[in-house]
């Protein structure tokens, strides 16, 4: 091969070397550029679809700031808003005087069992407080711990398990701090024992946590009529149980709805056994259906010792009836 020739050739391979680098930059460039606008197209849809999130109507891009002072702040202007849109009914004279239905439900107790309710008497004074013995859970424990009976936080008057509370299903076979003697023993042999004039029991708070009406009323009928056989003389009072204050927080398990209704199944256990039934929860809930707060001792359960002499003062305004006693004593009489 000439030399001219080699050189044709070797144009010819530069020629085709350089256009095909030309044809791959080209290549390159469009890939590039497609590229890119893919990207941007795909940014451009997420940035659409984040705004649409982010400005949705419970969206607020403000800093969240927790100082007390804000949060007052924010409250209060939160407050003013709403105010603006709402319109406040004119107050009625209706609205005034309505009545929680857990009241309502006391009430209609006394017209539901009016010869096993209590009814009002004359103030009979310490002398008759002095003739019970009140055999309960925690919420009678209060009369020992407050020492609002003679004897004060030794009296002898307050019958309760060391743990100073008492479940209802329980109630049959647990025993009691004997206060005579020190002594652990059960109910009934407390009663045969000392054979109260006069015995006052609190019961259930803790039962209607777990019990249906039926659960509920055999285990308390099964310790009334236990008590009345270890001791006929003993005059027996079912009291009803206490209300809950609004701020009691275990609601769930125990509330006003369950207590209410506990008490109408323990006036007609009262009816049923032939004894007696306070309504004192009737002067111990307010007009809203709950124990007022100043009633309590911090818990929204348990009484304070405010509430503790309104019980008192209840119990000796609505004392056992004479009749009733004269028949009790003829019963006395006649038991051998």
């Amino acid at each position: 091969m000439d030399y001219n020739t080699k050189i044709g050739n070797s144009k010819k391979i530069a020629y085709s070397v350089t256009t095909a680098i030309v044809i791959i930059l080209a290549a390159v460039t469009v890939l590039l550029t497609m590229t890119e606008f893919l990207f941007k197209t795909d940014n451009a849809d997420t940035a659409h679809t984040a705004d649409k999130v982010d400005t949705g109507e419970a969206s607020d891009k403000r800093p969240i700031n927790t100082t007390e002072a804000a949060i007052e702040s924010e409250s209060a202007a939160a407050t003013e808003s709403e105010a603006e849109h709402i319109t406040e009914p004119p107050e009625t004279e209706a609205d005034n005087n309505t009545v929680s239905p857990f009241v309502k439900t006391l009430q209609d107790i006394e017209s539901m069992y009016p010869d096993t309710v209590l009814t009002p008497t004359e103030d009979m004074g310490d002398d008759y407080i002095n003739r019970i013995v009140f055999l309960g859970d925690s919420t009678t424990y209060g009369l020992k711990r407050y020492g609002m009976l003679p004897g004060g936080k030794d009296t002898n008057q307050v019958w309760t398990p060391v743990s100073g509370t008492l479940t209802l299903s329980y109630a049959t076979f647990s025993t009691i701090l004997y206060p005579e003697d020190g002594s652990e023993i059960i109910i009934t042999e407390a009663v045969q024992k000392s054979k109260p004039d006069i015995l006052v029991i609190t019961l259930g708070i803790n039962g209607i946590s777990f019990m249906d009406e039926s659960y509920f009323k055999s285990e308390y009928t099964k310790l009334i009529l236990l008590i009345q056989e270890a001791s006929p003389v003993t005059k027996i009072i079912l009291q009803s149980i206490f209300p809950l204050a609004q701020s009691y927080v275990n609601k769930k398990s125990i509330n006003n709805e369950k207590i209410v209704a506990a008490n109408v199944w323990i006036a007609d256990i009262a009816k049923n056994t032939g004894v007696k039934y306070a309504n004192t929860a009737s002067v111990l809930i307010g007009s809203d259906g709950y124990l007022p707060e100043e009633y309590h001792n911090g818990d929204g359960l348990h009484l304070n010792e405010i509430s503790f002499g309104i019980e008192l003062e209840y119990l000796r305004t609505h004392a056992y009836p004479p009749e009733a006693e004269e028949t009790s004593q003829t019963n006395e009489e006649a038991d051998p």
